[in-house]
């Protein structure tokens, strides 16, 4: 599976292209912690759940139900600013919620492991991706630093980073010419209070 660092970047990137302007800082910290997030479910792994079960390793925490739920319970909590259920809080909603499902998409591109739950909660079967790459890695500060992690890091480097990076690059003038061709809204007429 691609590493913490490989999914934080691609929500960063992300939030590079789906950005309409300036955004919060807590906009970008959420974008690298959501695509991040399902990973939290190697807690069970630790204590004993067996990775084939629902709360196992790439379970649930890996579908795009959970992602869903996720990116509404983020916009909630995060954007409670934005009133609820406004075009800009669907937006931010779907778009953490895809953030967060391209983790099991990443993770189903491995040539090793029982696969993704993709349709979480209601079947726990698991599905890997007819393409896969990318090699599974053992989160320890050993395996990152031996010859076999050095080889994954440049698997991630080749199949993910790079293209991440030239999606971004090719939207840069995608943006501006939208941008450009966006009829510039008139500022409305201010309003002057009379005293008589």
């Amino acid at each position: 599976m691609p590493t913490i660092i490989t999914h934080a970047f691609t929500g960063l990137v992300a939030g590079k292209i789906a950005a309409p302007g300036k955004m919060p800082i807590r906009f970008w910290v959420l974008s690298a912690v959501c695509p991040a997030f399902p990973d939290f479910d190697v807690v069970f792994h630790y204590a004993g759940v067996h990775y084939s079960t629902f709360l196992g390793h790439r379970g649930f925490f890996h579908s795009p139900f959970f992602a869903l739920l996720f990116g509404l319970l983020v916009t909630t909590v995060y954007f409670s600013g934005s009133k609820a259920f406004s075009r800009k809080w669907w937006l931010l909603a779907l778009y953490f919620s895809f953030i967060t499902a391209v983790h099991g998409i990443f993770d189903a591109m491995t040539f090793r492991g029982l696969g993704i739950a993709f349709l979480s909660p209601f079947s726990n079967e698991r599905y890997l991706l007819p393409w896969r790459p990318l090699p599974p890695i053992v989160p320890s500060a050993e395996f990152m630093f031996s010859r076999w992690g050095a080889a994954v890091m440049w698997l991630e480097f080749k199949w993910v980073l790079v293209p991440t990076f030239a999606v971004l690059l090719l939207s840069i003038p995608v943006r501006r010419y939208i941008l450009r061709a966006r009829p510039v809204q008139p500022p409305e007429p201010e309003t002057e209070n009379h005293q008589t």
